[in-house]
């Protein structure tokens, strides 16, 4: 009789905090993800870049366990993501938040509500506490004084601050961000870019952020990986992607079309 197949460990190496091995995944015909390896280390800052539908949120959604891969391993701080149940997964949930596009607040609760929002769905209950903690978030992201205010009457750079706010309260030691530049301005754009850069210098905050701006890859990332065709096609530092001689990368970075293709 054969030996049953070992269980995947995650990296021995201790500063990898997420770990993605050979991930597959495909919805109905269409394969998405044709194997993606990736490492993230603690503190590092990813831009995750590539053409619409290369499956760039799909990745980002591995890591958090809202959806599972059809082959392959996911590892958050040395737990397997892909074989814990819906019910093992609140401490993944709490080392990792995800900012949505449009920052996903809920139009009826205030500022202030919006934020402690998951801080009293994990089961704090002191209100001084939370209180302390939700001013604490909103001082990071510059909101402190719109805390009485609706997400309605805010501006759209200010909703996704307020987003990045109800993402650290829980003192997640990773944010993922999916266009957290996109319908801004530059100038929204540029502060959105600052409040990253303050989260990973202030509180060592993990990041990996989809996003279309080339503008924003050259200020914030550490590295910079590419998705083309469910694969990493480019995996590099910024200064390195500049320089890549591919003419695939260097098409899209400069936003040309392949018209010979």
């Amino acid at each position: 009789m054969a030996a049953p197949a070992s269980s995947p460990t995650p990296s021995n190496d201790a500063d990898v905090f997420i770990e993605l091995r050979d991930v597959h995944k495909r919805f109905g015909k269409q394969e998405i993800l044709c194997g993606i390896n990736l490492t993230l280390k603690h503190g590092e800052t990813l831009c995750l870049i590539g053409p619409s539908g290369e499956g760039k949120t799909v990745t980002m959604k591995h890591i958090i366990g809202l959806i599972r891969p059809d082959s392959g391993d996911v590892f958050v701080g040395g737990m397997h993501v892909n074989k814990l149940k819906d019910r093992e997964m609140a401490p993944i949930r709490q080392k990792v938040s995800m900012l949505f596009q449009g920052a996903a607040l809920f139009d009826r609760m205030t500022v202030e509500e919006n934020v402690a929002f998951p801080l009293i769905e994990s089961g704090v209950r002191d209100k001084a506490e939370v209180k302390r903690r939700v001013l604490e978030a909103l001082e990071a992201v510059d909101l402190a004084e719109h805390l009485e205010k609706y997400p309605p009457a805010l501006s759209g750079g200010m909703r996704k601050r307020t987003g990045i706010a109800r993402a650290i309260i829980c003192r997640s030691e990773c944010i993922l961000y999916d266009e957290p530049n996109s319908g801004l301005d530059p100038i929204g754009s540029d502060i959105i870019d600052q409040m990253i850069l303050r989260m990973q210098k202030r509180f060592g905050v993990t990041s990996i952020i989809v996003t279309h701006d080339m503008r924003s890859i050259f200020k914030i990332a550490n590295r910079v990986a590419m998705l083309y065709r469910g694969k990493i096609h480019f995996l590099g530092t910024p200064d390195e992607i500049r320089a890549s001689p591919d003419p695939i990368v260097q098409n899209f970075i400069n936003g040309r079309s392949d018209v010979t293709g």
